[in-house]
């Protein structure tokens, strides 16, 4: 593996970093820059990895052993844990630079950051060198020309930054899961954060709410409009949409909910009158149902859907008509496992099984917990007085609702498990290809440069 001397830093993003033996500790999410008091362009220091549980950490660009498109890999040394911060002499290349508006000289041609690149020098140093800049065109036709400039040509690449677009970072997180680009979000100033959290569609935009904490929840929501809102909310889960709509105001939550379409309001108002802590405010209104007399195969057809959580489509809840929630009387559940087993054209009636009392829709938390646990089961149904299932209740709505309220909170995270420095293994015998990173000290320790 070769280390080209001049790296579009875009191109990083999302590479997997790799020990000295070959086995993957994190992937690159940005690149630290540190500015500096004259006009040189700002030196970068490190970058970015998000470990193992979201964890963010600082590699200093002077211990990694080589880097590409391709992959990072790291030198021998100690790893330091402790979560990223920016300071103030900093900035982030990615989640600061993609998309900003600024001038090329000598003539002022207006136009947006796509990359940047940095280059090492004599010595060792990596500096930000070349950007990319796309030109505005008055033509809404054509994208303008893409022009590849020294930084020192470029102006109002520091500084404050107007409200600007998000195409080119959108482009970089696109492939990340939720939970991770959610973990993003958090890092990026408020009006950026939300301006990203905007320009994403509905549908993505729901699944990034559910992983993110309460108050940011509720920023984002506040930022997009009433109407924007209520479309956002139609396409989250009823009961991750509950549990929004419950950290506003009464009077804000009414507003919404008549936005929102009927078919889509109507499970989440359900939801929203049950207590907190019980059964029916943390289940989901939207199980697989199907009645006694659908096959095996048309029960493995439900589960394959790609929309459905792991939780949710790993069993099929059997009762009477209606199929919606409140149903007729409930039968009992199949799982996905009896399913595999079973002939294709055989009734679920045949292979259905009620020998675990359903949960009641008053069911307290503590009590779901032990009941899941016993039967070690991923979901449990939720039945009524009069034996209708409501909903079920799935391992990560416990989950959800048994860590502290604040677990998706980044700040929070970091107080809880600020890890201490480990260890890499050694290097093997064989040298890695391409040689060492120009400027990489030989034998040095690995360390996170002072930042945490």
């Amino acid at each position: 593996m070769s280390t080209p001397t001049r790296v579009y830093i875009a191109r990083l993003a999302g590479v997997a970093v790799f020990d000295p033996n070959g086995d993957q500790v994190g992937r690159v999410r940005d690149a630290v820059a540190r500015l500096r008091p004259t006009n040189r362009p700002p030196e970068v220091v490190g970058l970015v990895a998000e470990m193992p549980m979201r964890r963010r950490i600082f590699l200093s660009i002077n211990r990694v052993t080589s880097l590409d498109a391709e992959a990072v890999v790291l030198g021998t040394g100690t790893l330091n844990l402790r979560r990223f911060e920016k300071r103030p002499n900093e900035l982030l290349v990615l989640s600061e630079l993609l998309d900003r508006r600024v001038h090329l000289d000598p003539n002022g041609q207006a136009g947006t950051v796509v990359d940047v690149a940095m280059e090492c020098y004599r010595g060792g140093e990596w500096s930000l060198s070349r950007v990319a800049v796309r030109e505005q065109s008055g033509r809404l036709t054509r994208r303008g020309h893409l022009h590849q400039v020294d930084w020192e040509k470029v102006r109002g690449l520091t500084g404050f930054a107007d409200t600007r677009g998000t195409a080119n970072l959108l482009a970089v997180l696109e492939d990340m899961r939720p939970a991770d680009l959610a973990n993003a979000l958090q890092d990026l100033p408020d009006l950026r954060r939300n301006e990203v959290a905007a320009a994403l569609d509905d549908e993505r935009l729901a699944d990034v709410l559910s992983e993110l904490p309460e108050h940011v929840q509720v920023e984002i929501l506040s930022a997009l409009g009433r109407e924007r809102a209520a479309d956002v909310l139609e396409e989250m889960d009823p009961d991750d949409a509950a549990d929004l709509l419950n950290e506003l105001p009464p009077p804000e939550q009414d507003v919404l909910l008549d936005l929102m379409e009927p078919d889509e309001a109507d499970p989440v108002r359900q939801l929203l009158k049950y207590t907190a802590g019980t059964a029916g405010s943390v289940m989901t209104s939207e199980p697989v149902i199907l009645p006694p007399d659908a096959t095996v195969a048309e029960a493995l057809a439900r589960i394959r859907e790609p929309q459905l959580s792991p939780a949710v489509a790993a069993q099929v809840f059997v009762a009477r008509a209606p199929m919606t929630t409140p149903t007729g009387r409930y039968l009992g559940m199949v799982h996905f496992q009896r399913l595999l087993r079973e002939p294709p054209a055989d009734l679920l009636g045949g292979v259905v099984l009620n020998d675990i009392d359903p949960l009641r829709e008053t069911t307290p938390l503590p009590e779901i917990t032990r009941r899941m646990a016993t039967y070690d089961l991923v979901a449990m149904p939720v039945v009524d007085r009069n034996n209708r299932l409501v909903g079920a209740v799935t391992v990560d709505d416990v989950l959800d609702h048994s860590l502290p309220r604040d677990w998706r909170d980044r700040d929070a995270a970091a107080d809880l498990s600020d890890a201490s420095d480990v260890d890499l293994p050694a290097a093997p015998d064989v040298s890695l290809p391409g040689g060492p990173l120009p400027g990489a000290p030989a034998g040095d320790r690995l360390t996170d440069g002072g930042h945490g």
